[in-house]
């Protein structure tokens, strides 16, 4: 049993190696001073993370991502929690099984495809190369991983709380903002920083559906990558981990708070 143990222990360790070694590679190049990528650094500096700041394109793409990240926040978050309440309800009936399928279609379906109709409903409608355009095409592809959180937390409210509740004569209203939305509060927020770190990494639809204006930190980064490899790329790729790694911890926090 040890050596199973150890052997299983040493494949779980070579798996994270593999997928974390290009993470590690890349982040002691965000501080090199040249303007080449390439090993051995020459030097180190934090010039590149300083363009970030102080170059136009850059600054106004982090800008632009926390203003469609947040919107996209918000309202997903708002559309998720209130399908997972709708579909508690109807969770042993064939209604169910097909709402849920429709919700969670933007996970499966390519990007590329709901780029091009959104393209095409959005110009009909005049939304296209705006804020609001591109938070709603966000917020499509990001309301499938709140439903799902928010469902697994309510999977976890226990029923008889809420008939308790009400047998003391509270209101439906009461019931749900008292009691239910508190205990599923977990699932809410952690849909929240999926939502928001959906939002952060979409680049396919924010290139179908956003204007110059709208142009994301993750757009900027592809743009970039296509007209000329600069180690700021990195260095936006370091802002990346290290955001993604700050929203996991905060994951792992909320998961283990006790209900």
């Amino acid at each position: 049993m040890k050596a199973l143990a150890a052997t299983k222990f040493l494949f779980a360790s070579l798996v994270v190696v593999f997928l974390l070694g290009p993470l590690v590679a890349v982040l002691p190049l965000s501080f090199t001073d040249s303007v080449f990528i390439n090993y051995p650094i020459p030097g180190y500096s934090t010039r590149w993370f300083r363009e970030l700041i102080e170059a136009e394109s850059w600054r106004r793409s982090i800008v632009n991502s926390l203003i469609i990240g947040s919107g996209t926040t918000a309202l997903a978050t708002a559309l998720g929690t209130l399908a997972g309440l709708g579909l508690r309800k109807t969770r042993t009936s064939l209604l169910f099984s097909s709402m849920r399928t429709l919700f969670l279609l933007p996970m499966v379906v390519p990007a590329v495809v709901l780029g091009v109709g959104m393209q095409l409903l959005f110009a009909r409608y005049e939304l296209v190369n705006t804020y609001l355009g591109v938070i709603i095409a966000h917020t499509v592809v990001a309301v499938p991983f709140v439903l799902v959180n928010v469902s697994t937390a309510l999977q976890g409210v226990d029923t008889r709380l809420e008939h308790a509740a009400a047998s003391l004569g509270a209101s439906p209203r009461t019931v749900l903002f008292w009691v239910t939305l508190p205990i599923a509060l977990p699932g809410i927020v952690s849909g929240a920083l999926f939502a928001f770190a959906t939002s952060l990494d979409e680049v396919v639809l924010t290139l179908f559906v956003a204007g110059p204006n709208q142009r994301t930190l993750a757009r900027q980064m592809f743009s970039t990558i296509r007209e000329n490899t600069s180690p700021a790329i990195v260095a936006a790729a370091a802002v990346f981990i290290v955001g993604t790694i700050v929203l996991a911890l905060c994951l792992a926090a909320i998961r283990r708070r006790p209900s």
